[in-house]
């Protein structure tokens, strides 16, 4: 399989239930840091990596999606008469940034199923990124760009891991590695969905970012509901690793868990201050809440 990864499926279909009331009519992913969403913070990323076709697994609830990343002839109308020149060319940027297909939702409860609502779209032999809309990574080279130099080396399926601590094993799937096979990558011989210390292989956690190759498909039909009776990605993913290898890409970069409410505070501070018209007033603000 050397077909490139030109295809990215981004699971939206949640309730948000982290941010209620808030999500309640809005999608969580729809939250801004700063003045972007979250959801195009990850389309984004996915582009800058070479990604064309974005393929996002939606909800009933999730409309405010679809529009964002539609033109808005009104809009533009207005903005181009009041002049604002730079305004105008960031709206309809948004719309040309890929290929968007959307896909409703339907079947069980996990995060495997949006990526089996997907294979209808995925040729038999090629390979695709796999992203949850709440997740960041802010780094010079994207977290998916990291993660392609993997898959372009090993041909096979490659998950991004972060360093964790104890509580972090109570939050995301942890890898068993098999050997470090070079600077930043290891191929794994096993995944845990949320083992908790003691049981914790190691203190890498697996964040929402894959690439997959088509055989994931099988093993998701196949598999039995897990913790919650839900279907999760990560145990479909253990199974796929006694056919072929796996391998996990230590990511580089800060990450952000922008769908709970202290990441997505961190992550608006953080990139506050990145900003040069906001980075002294934030500063201020802080010392001043900080008294």
């Amino acid at each position: 399989m050397n077909k490139p990864v030109r295809k990215a499926v981004i699971a939206v279909a949640g309730f948000g239930t982290r941010f209620l009331p808030a999500t309640k009519a809005t999608p969580k992913e729809m939250m801004p840091i700063i003045d972007k969403p979250v959801i195009q913070y990850v389309v984004e990323e996915a582009v800058e990596s070479g990604i064309e076709d974005i393929i996002l697994v939606t909800s009933g609830t999730k409309r405010p999606l679809e529009d964002h990343f539609d033109d808005n002839e009104a809009l533009e109308i207005w903005l181009k008469k009041q002049g604002k020149t730079e305004l105008l060319k960031t709206i309809k940027r948004i719309g040309k940034l890929a290929n968007f297909i959307y896909i409703r939702q339907k079947g069980p409860y996990g995060n495997a199923i949006p990526v089996l609502n997907a294979e209808p779209l995925i040729d038999k032999d090629e390979p695709f990124a796999v992203f949850f809309g709440d997740e960041l990574v802010r780094n010079k080279i994207p977290r998916l760009a990291q993660m392609i130099e993997t898959y372009n080396t090993y041909q096979d399926p490659v998950l991004a891991v972060i360093p964790v601590d104890a509580d972090g094993t109570n939050k995301y799937a942890i890898i068993d590695p098999q050997a470090k096979v070079d600077a930043h990558t290891y191929q794994i011989k096993g995944l845990v969905e949320k083992p908790g210390p003691e049981k914790a292989k190691s203190r890498l956690g697996a964040i929402g970012a894959y690439i997959l190759t088509p055989d994931i498909f099988k093993e998701i039909k196949t598999m039995k509901p897990g913790k919650g009776g839900e279907y999760w990605l990560p145990e479909a993913i253990h199974h796929l690793m006694k056919k072929r290898p796996i391998y996990a890409r230590q990511i580089e970069g800060e990450y952000f868990d922008a769908g709970s409410k202290i990441g997505w505070l961190h992550a608006n501070l953080a990139f506050a201050i990145e900003r040069p018209e906001m980075r002294d007033d934030v500063k201020k603000l802080m010392k001043k809440l900080l008294k």
